[in-house]
């Protein structure tokens, strides 16, 4: 009898610590990465800007309605790029909609802009920005379908990007 008491208790307090019967919307953020390349730019780049890479973080926290569907957020950019020139001066970085090999228009910007551009320095280029707005549409684009967005970055030399890779949820 005590041993079907114990069974009954255990199994009691496994419902109540993670079996429940209503599924509730999560505000985690959601996480997506890219590899940034010179030869993922379309046309591929031929420049002296052709020798670096580099990857993006970008986390995007998300708002949810009752049912649990994305109804807005902000996105946080994280960027690291090397073994481009010295020279090479950033000044844009956006995600786009697009598959490999695609181009397709600034759906979400960073905020560098050529009055304020992003150098390097020892050879290497960071930047993090929290807090851009996203539309709920292109959040859950790209939560549906990563690989038809990608995030590049741009400079002074190649004014239509010069590193780009595509997006990839990591969390």
């Amino acid at each position: 009898m005590k041993q079907t008491g114990v069974l009954v208790l255990g199994l009691c307090l496994l419902g109540a610590a993670g079996c429940s019967d209503t599924a509730e919307p999560t505000n985690l953020p959601l996480v997506f990465s890219a590899n940034l390349a010179p030869a993922n730019e379309v046309p591929p780049i031929a420049n002296a800007e052709n020798t670096g890479h580099g990857a993006v973080q970008i986390t995007f926290n998300v708002t949810r309605d009752a049912s649990g569907n994305i109804t807005g957020g902000t996105a946080d950019f994280h960027f690291q790029l090397s073994g481009y020139p010295s020279s090479t001066t950033v000044v844009g970085a956006h995600i786009h909609p697009g598959a490999a090999g695609v181009n397709g228009p600034v759906i979400v910007s960073t905020g560098i802009v050529a009055s304020t551009p992003v150098t390097f320095n020892d050879g290497v280029a960071t930047f993090s920005v929290s807090g851009i707005s996203v539309p709920a549409a292109i959040l859950n684009g790209i939560v549906n379908n990563p690989a038809g967005f990608y995030f590049n970055v741009h400079s002074t030399t190649n004014p239509g990007g010069f590193s780009r890779g595509q997006l990839s949820r990591t969390l």
